[in-house]
């Protein structure tokens, strides 16, 4: 299933969205021109490479420079292909305006860094010795994924799933699209660890889990007003929209 839509209207411009899909998309198009070995050393250098944060010895024999907890940071903004980037700041543009108007522009900010690190973080954890480079906002996202998922469970979805060959379009419940994501992404960190990191098909599902979590646990820490009492989880028009 691809998300489409929601029915959830922004109440403001969400800048710093706008401003995480350029920069994304502007390092995207700084990569492509370089050439493929180039584009392996950025990877390795600025992508998360879970052996060189966990084993710092062998990291620094085998000619890693130091930062490598930049890297948590840095890998944000790195993209393997334009799937790669499409899929990624498509659904940012989807549920990062509404978590953003939600959270205003600062906090959203902190917020979808921290996001972020912990989908590393998890990834790492879980891949200790994997000398593979992850890279890529999805975690990041996952973790705004999953504070939509506690702010807006009753907004609709449009969703486009394809039947034999034709798109069907569906109208969902966020809680259930997002819970179905949620558990695809379980289903396929579960048989990445079973064929091991190497052969798991280049997606780095525990760190979309990771970053889902961190979404479900920092929204209610994030989202108060300036007086530090939480505002109300839903807004008049959000209570049961259908």
């Amino acid at each position: 299933m691809f998300p489409i839509r929601d029915n959830v209207p922004a109440r403001r411009a969400p800048f710093v969205t706008y401003a995480l899909i350029t920069a994304n998309v502007l390092v995207f198009l700084l990569q492509s021109g370089l050439p493929r070995e180039m584009l392996e050393q950025i990877a390795y250098l600025f992508g998360v490479v879970p052996a060189r944060i966990l084993q710092p010895v062998w990291a620094y024999r085998v000619g890693f420079p130091p930062g490598a907890p930049m890297t948590l940071i840095t890998s944000m903004f790195l993209h393997g292909s334009w799937f790669h980037l499409i899929s990624n700041m498509w659904a940012m543009w989807l549920f990062g305006d509404n978590v953003e108007d939600r959270l205003g522009h600062f906090r959203y900010t902190v917020f979808y860094f921290l996001c972020g690190i912990g989908a590393m973080l998890t990834h790492v954890f879980l891949n200790p010795t994997s000398t593979v480079p992850a890279v890529g906002a999805s975690g990041a996202i996952a973790g705004v994924m999953g504070a939509y998922f506690i702010f807006f469970p009753f907004a609709r979805m449009i969703v486009v799933f394809p039947v034999l060959f034709y798109p069907m379009f569906f109208e969902l419940p966020a809680v259930l699209y997002l819970g179905l994501w949620f558990f695809s992404q379980i289903v396929g960190g579960t048989a990445s660890l079973a064929i091991g990191t190497q052969r798991g098909g280049g997606i780095a599902f525990w760190a979309h889990v990771g970053g889902f979590f961190s979404g479900m646990f920092l929204s209610r820490a994030f989202c108060c007003n300036p007086r530090g009492r939480h505002r109300p989880y839903w807004e008049r028009d959000e209570y049961f929209p259908w």
